[in-house]
């Protein structure tokens, strides 16, 4: 099977302006993948299944990942003009200083295809699409129309991560009920206090409740002390 810069090559070339970009995968397994731009997804997906040489006919799974917002810590280096004094003479003077400067990289939430050819028995080629953000802005472009294994679990990532899959033949839950608010994949996901679908133990459930309405209650306080 060809390495992963010829692929990105062939990609890029099939599909020009498809944003490729290998991510390492530096495990003993080393199986890189290739991240692509969500709006040129099914022209790629369409070249990998249908290139001779890559013939990439089966979709054996799809996973989602979240990704949280994460603070990182930058040094950079800044030019400032000051003010010295040089033999008694003061005179405007460039300086490069390196500061550390902390900014937020907003989260996203991935979703990671592994695909094989059949026909010629390699693979597994990884592809990753990624959303703007874990809010407002969570759609990606579904495959299912180009790998038909893709319907149910692009389901399954709609209905525990919240990707919303345009284009999807079908796109509803699949494992929770139509009612179920939040996505149980998420890693800020928080149970909730009880279920509608089954008993729980009360004391397990009074527990949480308690815990909750405490947090509840002291994040109400520190807002009343912040205001004063």
């Amino acid at each position: 099977m060809k390495t992963m810069e010829e692929i990105k090559a062939a990609i890029e070339a099939a599909a020009p302006g498809a944003g490729v970009e290998i991510v390492p995968n530096p495990s003993p397994s080393g199986q890189h993948s290739l991240r692509i731009a969500p709006s040129h997804a099914v022209a790629v997906a369409t070249f990998l299944r249908d290139d001779a040489e890559l013939a990439l006919d089966f979709l054996s799974n799809v996973t989602g990942v979240d990704w949280l917002d994460k603070e990182v810590t930058e040094k950079v280096k800044v030019t400032s003009t000051v003010t010295k004094t040089v033999d008694d003479v003061e005179q405007d003077v460039e300086e490069t200083v390196e500061e550390t400067r902390k900014r937020v990289q907003p989260g996203c939430l991935e979703v990671v295809y592994h695909l094989f050819s059949s026909a010629l028995k390699h693979g597994p080629v990884i592809l990753r699409m990624k959303t703007m953000n874990r809010t407002d802005q969570v759609e990606l472009p579904s495959l299912t129309p180009i790998w038909r294994s893709a319907e149910f679990q692009e389901r399954e990532v709609f209905d525990l991560y919240g990707v919303v899959f345009k284009g999807h033949p079908d796109l509803r839950r699949l494992l929770m009920w139509d009612e179920f608010k939040d996505h149980p994949m998420r890693r800020d996901y928080v149970d909730p206090d009880d279920y509608e679908y089954e008993p729980t133990p009360h004391d397990a459930v009074l527990t949480r409740a308690n815990a909750h309405k405490a947090a509840e209650e002291a994040k109400a306080r520190e807002g009343t002390g912040a205001g004063l």
